[in-house]
């Protein structure tokens, strides 16, 4: 059993046992059948002290939520599960300032508040985002709509220290893992096999991108069949460029990117990607990407619980739900 598996049937007996869903109702409909680790009301996967004001806040900045227009009843759901951990702290300065520099050792000063371009100004400044995208398209994407159709990342913080303004994207993952699929080669629905016109189009939005990238690699003659092109690394590749893109957009000097992976989901991290069309690449994610990457500090992945185990308001709460 792997640990998608094992996190399913934890919290399901967490659902029948425990009351961190405050008794809500599982069995509802997913992807055409009734499924045991899906709550008929997606609020109550949310922490329930902050449960009505993170409805609240992606009502007021027009977020979209992962498979809907509410809260995904989904207990392995990584946009509930990010929002659970970060969520509660958000306005708090220092004790977000301590974690991240836990975190990155990058001796971090001080935080700056989300600007009011993205967030709706609220009473209390806050110092992280959720489904944060950029002022303007940068990736030849079109529709900027936070949460769906465009690249976004799940939770965004910007730092300062003696080298300057620094954009932080995090991308949160819980219990994902992938397919061996080809992003730039994928035909649309109901147009004939070979078409490749869904690939095609990736490839014409990203690959002068990636060309131009201070960052990634470019040992490519062309970028068809390549690393950056299956996932995990197709979303890398993405917020790397949107990262490096979006720096003047929020007043940044630098960037860092942290990916949060639990330890214990090697189907991940460890997963035996298909062969390249070039490239010699291990079994290790981390290491894959951390290969195609000039500035290789500027990518951390982190387990969540080395991070947040020092909190105590709702320790208890997600040390039960995620980590144990």
């Amino acid at each position: 059993m792997g640990y998608k598996e094992k996190q399913c049937e934890k919290q399901q007996r967490l659902i029948e046992t425990t009351n961190l869903f405050d008794g809500a109702e599982a069995n509802m409909e997913f992807r055409g059948e009734e499924r045991e680790f899906v709550l008929k009301d997606g609020k109550f996967n949310i922490y329930k002290p902050i449960r009505e004001k993170v409805i609240k806040y992606f009502e007021d900045n027009g977020i979209q939520w992962w498979g809907g227009k509410k809260p995904s009843g989904h207990v392995l759901s990584s946009q509930i599960a990010c929002i659970n951990h970060l969520f509660p702290i958000r306005a708090d300065h220092d004790l977000l300032l301590r974690i991240l520099n836990d975190a990155t050792g990058k001796n971090f000063s001080e935080l700056l508040p989300i600007p009011e371009w993205l967030d709706k100004k609220e009473k209390i400044p806050h110092y992280v985002a959720f489904e944060a995208i950029s002022k303007v398209d940068h990736l030849n994407e079109g529709n900027l709509s936070r949460g769906s159709n465009c690249t976004s990342v799940d939770a965004l913080m910007i730092a300062k220290n003696n080298e300057g303004v620094w954009l932080i994207p995090i991308e949160w993952k819980y219990t994902e893992l992938y397919a061996n699929d080809d992003k730039s080669n994928e035909d649309r629905e109901g147009e004939p096999e070979g078409t490749n016109s869904v690939g095609l189009e990736r490839l014409r939005r990203y690959q002068d991108l990636i060309q131009n990238s201070t960052q990634l690699d470019k040992k490519y003659k062309g970028y068809q069949g390549t690393i950056y092109f299956q996932e995990p690394y197709y979303q890398l590749m993405r917020q790397t460029l949107w990262a490096e893109l979006s720096m003047k957009d929020y007043k940044a000097d630098k960037f860092l990117h942290l990916h949060i992976v639990p330890e214990a989901n090697k189907q991940l991290l460890t997963h035996k990607f298909r062969r390249f069309k070039e490239g010699n690449f291990s079994n290790d994610m981390v290491t894959n990407w951390r290969s195609l990457l000039k500035d290789k500090d500027l990518y951390l992945c982190k387990d969540p619980k080395t991070i947040f185990d020092s909190i105590k308001d709702w320790y208890d709460y997600l040390n039960n739900r995620y980590w144990k």
